[in-house]
């Protein structure tokens, strides 16, 4: 408990760190931000024509190169040695040294040295180390896809003989204070404050989850505004910063002149790479079996020393030593580590016969417990793509005019395509080619950022028309008229104050809805006139933005990221199962609630990222349990929300597919990513999905659970039943004038049965055990030890008395026929009990253990009963029973059995739960 607190403490010790250094960054990104452009340059120590040679050295020693730290995995051979470091690995390695000593290097002479339980034990604990070793070496190492997300030159001005002189130059080199030249398609090398911009937008989906580019201007944020304190409180996040640009972004169109502020780990990209690298967070697998591990060790600390001080005292304590050794092994499930890699391993290979990659098999235990799954917004729960929602006219109404319109415009428009246009030519689809052949182009008037809005002039038989699309309060403020009626037959009327106040609402209508609105307007300029006309009002063969004017307002264009038609039904399917899901996005509130309830999750009051901050992991624990949807949120937030939630006591899962939720994927007891995920999410995340159906989740979920309901059969089944023999044990040392059983024979047992169990990954679990998330209980584990292994004792006891008073196996002479009878007894009681622990019903009638369980179990059962009979059960030390022997033990076997379905009852009434 000691070591799991600490570790705790670390990793909220090592978030709180990470999170005051992105915290500083912050600061002193918006303290530039709000400077003036020469003021920046002064304040960076930089000028207009760039650094010199000098300066580039000398930053170059203080801040070294502008590159990524980033872990590498490390070497084989200390992987493979690190995989040893599993509890009970080092208990049977431990064990495998005792029995060395004892069996080889202290071996009665006369009989030679017995490498067999020494090899047993070794085999074992090599062929778990293996196993793990091979899944953590396949594993990659998420950081090392840092170093792909940014391109390997830019363009860079320096000081060269006191003129500015431009080039390309390796990203490496930059350093702050560097001028960068920026155009379309360009990936930001650094984080940057611009100096000049023109018509600049930037992709910060990365970041962000915000699908649409964002604007980008030289204007210096206003001033930080004082708090009552006198202190100057900060409530702008930077990435939301319009004169700031950063490392792994990219230029969508446009161009502009930056100055470098930050590089390398110092960037808002470093600090999402700082979460990456290091040891990864100990996950609700990795605590669960640390405490059974710890409550198994607890026991066997306690039963050991009894066991030995008992027999030491009763008989000899050379004897009492080496059967302290074998109740060791007793105690110990030798096979969990191999049964838990059996059941994942087989988990995953099911769970990819459904396209579904598990990258790090505890994850598929992980997927099981989870309670909560948070998910991003864009890419999972959406498309990730901008689709034309609506075409409306100005009253609300379809209008496949305002459609035709909005297409000419994003047709013949020279510069490049946005989102928007694409989402807008998609939608026209087979009426594209009749517009594009009714009209040739004139002129145009291109997007800018003071404008907000684009207009082209084409010209068809009738004359010219300028059709003009953009920001709604932009496009309306032109307008003089309103097309009202529905084509053929619509005309222009006069555009009232009132209309407009309608019109106003209708947008915020819409935006309310989470949708992103356009207005598209035209005017007509027709070749024949009935009256003369001013020149500015006749066809030309040039326009300017102040022909823009007297425009009527066709209506408007509505942009959605659409839901994917899976996630409704995924969600559903999920809560059914006990998951709640919570949705933690990047993107703005009324887009992300619009998402939310297309598909079907209630969001009611929304968080924002920035009212985070100021909570400590307690609080925010506290508000994420009330919470469905956390809006504009970081990804240094997203991490620490998942966190808060994971020491609130939840086992977390998170779904993303950008960088900026590789942290969150770091963070979350399991990762989820999906295929078109971005390569850092992919490495970051612990199971990746191939196809966009995320029904599979379910499907993950339940398998998840399956795993776990069949480890931990095996881990109570193993644990109680060792419990109750040694319990045996203590009684038979103190009463028996020789050792109950052979210690090698005991190795055998466990042996036997322990490979019967390994049948497990392939059983049968009952339904209500996969209703709910399941989690690694030690309390559990403790009680199902205490009342259920002690039941094998008393007829563990009821066999002695067979052996010593009916038998008259009563004195060392007669040892081999007592420790045969109780042989034969323990392994079939031992074995057959499965079959009644592995389900709360009934077993054979209500619920049947799976073909392979079957087989297993009965062939152990015949091993035990045959191996007295046989010359390697001679050679062991056991005899022939006589035939009067077996009717008492089916009596035995009988009312074990119904003591235990009864038992289980009981246990089940009272605590509510068995497996």
């Amino acid at each position: 408990m000691l070591t799991f607190l600490t570790r705790g403490a670390e990793r909220t010790a090592f978030s709180e760190t990470t999170r005051q250094a992105t915290a500083r960054r912050s600061t002193a990104l918006l303290d530039v931000a709000r400077m003036t452009p020469d003021a920046a340059l002064r304040h960076l120590g930089s000028a207009p024509e760039g650094l010199t040679a000098h300066d580039v050295r000398e930053l170059t020693q203080r801040f070294g190169p502008n590159d990524i730290r980033h872990d590498r995995p490390a070497p084989a051979v200390v992987q493979f040695v690190k995989a040893f470091g599993n509890p009970f690995v080092l208990i049977l390695l431990f064990l495998a040294g005792v029995l060395f000593i004892t069996d080889v290097v202290m071996a009665d002479p006369a009989d030679g040295p017995d490498y067999k339980g020494v090899l047993t034990v070794s085999v074992m604990a090599t062929i778990s180390a293996v196993l793990r070793f091979w899944q953590e070496y396949r594993a990659g190492n998420a950081a090392e896809k840092l170093r792909a997300m940014v391109t390997t030159t830019a363009a860079v001005t320096r000081c060269v003989s006191g003129k500015p002189v431009s080039g390309e130059r390796d990203i490496q080199g930059i350093v702050p204070g560097d001028i960068l030249t920026l155009a379309a398609g360009d990936m930001l090398p650094a984080d940057v404050r611009f100096l000049r911009t023109k018509d600049l937008q930037l992709n910060q989906s990365m970041l962000t989850g915000e699908a649409m580019p964002v604007e980008k201007s030289a204007e210096p944020l206003p001033p930080a505004v004082a708090g009552a304190d006198g202190d100057a409180s900060d409530d702008v996040d930077p990435l939301n910063a319009d004169n700031l640009g950063f490392m792994g972004t990219s230029v969508v169109s446009g161009s502009g002149t930056a100055v470098v502020v930050a590089t390398g780990n110092r960037t808002a990209f470093g600090s999402l790479a700082a979460s990456l690298s290091g040891t990864r967070p100990e996950t609700s697998f990795d605590v669960g079996i640390r405490k059974v591990s710890s409550t198994l060790i607890r026991f066997m600390l306690i039963m050991v020393p009894t066991v030995f001080v008992i027999n030491g005292l009763t008989k000899d304590w050379t004897s009492a030593f080496l059967f302290g050794v074998t109740t060791a092994v007793g105690l110990t499930p030798e096979m969990l580590p191999l049964v838990v890699t059996a059941n994942l391993a087989k988990g995953a290979n099911l769970m990819a016969k459904h396209r579904v990659i598990v990258r790090r098999l505890n994850s598929i235990q992980n997927l099981g417990a989870m309670d909560v799954l948070a998910t991003d917004k864009t890419g999972t729960l959406t498309e990730d793509r901008i689709v034309l929602e609506q075409h409306l006219d100005s009253t609300g109404r379809p209008s496949e005019r305002t459609l035709l319109s909005a297409a000419v415009n994003a047709h013949f428009q020279t510069g490049l395509r946005g989102l928007l246009d694409r989402a807008i030519l998609d939608a026209a689809g087979d009426e594209l080619p009749r517009l594009t052949g009714a009209f040739t182009l004139v002129d145009e008037m291109p997007f800018d950022f003071a404008r907000r809005r684009l207009s082209v002039v084409v010209e068809d038989l009738d004359g010219h028309t300028v059709v003009t699309k953009g920001a709604v309060e932009e496009v309306l403020s032109l307008c003089t008229h309103e097309l009202v009626g529905r084509m053929p037959g619509g005309r222009a009327a006069p555009l009232a104050e009132d209309r407009r106040r309608e019109i106003e609402e209708l947008v915020a209508a819409q935006n309310a809805l989470g949708l992103r609105v356009l207005a598209v307007a035209v005017r007509e300029i027709p070749f024949a006139a009935d009256g003369p006309r001013a020149e500015e009002d006749l066809p030309r063969t040039e326009y300017t933005v102040d022909d823009e004017r007297d425009m009527t307002l066709l209506g408007f264009l509505t942009f959605l990221d659409p839901p994917k038609a899976s996630a409704g039904p995924a969600l559903a399917s999920l809560a059914r199962n006990g998951v709640a899901v919570k949705v933690i996005t990047g993107d703005g509130a009324l887009v992300a609630q619009k998402v939310c309830a297309d598909v079907g999750l209630d969001t009611g009051h929304v968080v924002l990222g920035q009212e985070t901050e100021a909570l400590d992991l307690k609080q925010l624990g506290e508000l994420a349990e009330r919470t469905t949807l956390f809006a504009k949120v970081n990804p240094a937030q997203k991490a620490r929300i998942l966190e808060a939630m994971r020491e609130h006591g939840h086992t977390v899962g998170y779904l993303g597919d950008g960088v900026n939720d590789a942290p969150a994927l770091r963070t979350a007891d399991v990762g989820i990513s999906v295929d078109t995920a971005v390569d850092i999410a992919k490495e970051s995340a612990d199971i990746i999905l191939l196809d966009k159906d995320l029904t599979v989740l379910e499907a993950g979920v339940i398998e998840g659970r399956r795993t776990f309901v069949n480890t931990m059969k095996y881990i109570k089944m193993t644990a109680s039943s060792n419990f109750g023999n040694m319990f045996s044990v203590l009684v038979a040392s103190a009463m028996l004038p020789f050792l109950p059983m052979i210690p090698v024979v005991a190795l055998i047992q466990g042996l036997a049965y322990d490979v019967s169990m390994l049948t497990l990954p392939w059983d049968r679990v009952d339904r209500r055990e996969l209703s709910r998330p399941r989690v690694w209980e030690a309390e559990s584990l403790s009680r199902f030890m205490t009342r259920i292994g002690p039941l094998s004792s008393i007829f563990d006891i009821s066999t002695y008395a067979l052996m010593w008073f009916v038998f008259a196996a009563n004195t060392p002479e007669h040892a081999a026929l007592f420790q045969s009878g109780w042989f034969v007894e323990s392994i079939i009681s031992q074995t057959l009990i499965v079959h009644f622990l592995r389900t709360r019903r009934a077993p054979f009638l209500r619920s049947r253990a799976s073909l392979p369980v079957l087989i297993a179990t009965l062939a152990v059962c015949v091993f035990g009963l045959v191996l007295p009979f046989t010359g390697f059960g001679a050679g062991l030390g056991l005899v022939p029973l006589p035939w009067t022997y077996f009717p008492w033990l089916v009596l035995t076997l009988a009312a074990y059995c119904g003591v235990v379905q009864l038992a289980k009852r009981l246990f089940i009434r009272r605590f509510g739960a068995w497996i």
